[in-house]
């Protein structure tokens, strides 16, 4: 099994599927936010960018899957992501469920990306101050907070699985190619 997922990882449509479900998530995100008027509050910002760090990961990838250091940075920059989206998602949940966690009215990204919503404010301003304790869209009885949790929890496991696979292949290649 282990063979076929690092076969998989050397293939350039998987990453690109990657990408493509991160892309099809932004334009969800997108539709929620400019066709039903359903404003993002911080949090969801912060697991927007997630996201595109996700998609970056398997534009990446895609570029050349053979090259095994590339494949590293990109499972690695899935997994990252993935865990940090998770982490916020989890805090959404907890401002949901709780009137005592709020969370912040002013998008602070780190220093490195500063200002990245002043450069791409359709993408990352928080225009309404949205406030992240409102449960604003339900689909299938689960908020899209219990959602986004399932979905940055799919990408962990996956790209754990994949990382696994990358080790376990390697040490075969190694122990049967060794000559005595």
């Amino acid at each position: 099994m282990y063979i076929y997922l690092y076969s998989c990882s050397k293939n350039r449509i998987i990453w690109l599927l990657l990408a493509l479900t991160a892309f099809i998530l932004e334009v969800v995100g997108f539709y929620l936010q400019y066709v039903m008027l359903i404003n993002p509050c911080v949090l969801c910002i912060y697991q927007r960018l997630t996201l595109y760090c996700i998609m970056i990961a398997g534009i990446l990838v895609a570029i050349s899957p053979s090259i095994f250091l590339l494949r590293f940075i990109g499972i690695s920059v899935l997994i990252y992501s993935a865990w940090k989206g998770l982490r916020v998602s989890i805090i959404q949940y907890k401002t949901n469920i709780s009137p005592f966690f709020i969370c912040d009215l002013v998008i602070n990204f780190p220093s490195w990306l500063h200002y990245l919503d002043k450069f791409f404010p359709y993408l990352f301003y928080n225009t309404s101050n949205s406030n992240c304790a409102v449960n604003k869209l339900n689909l299938i009885s689960l908020s899209m907070t219990k959602w986004m949790m399932f979905i940055f929890s799919g990408y962990i496991i996956i790209g754990i699985v994949i990382l696994l696979a990358q080790f376990c292949t390697l040490n075969k290649k190694i122990i049967f190619n060794k000559r005595n």
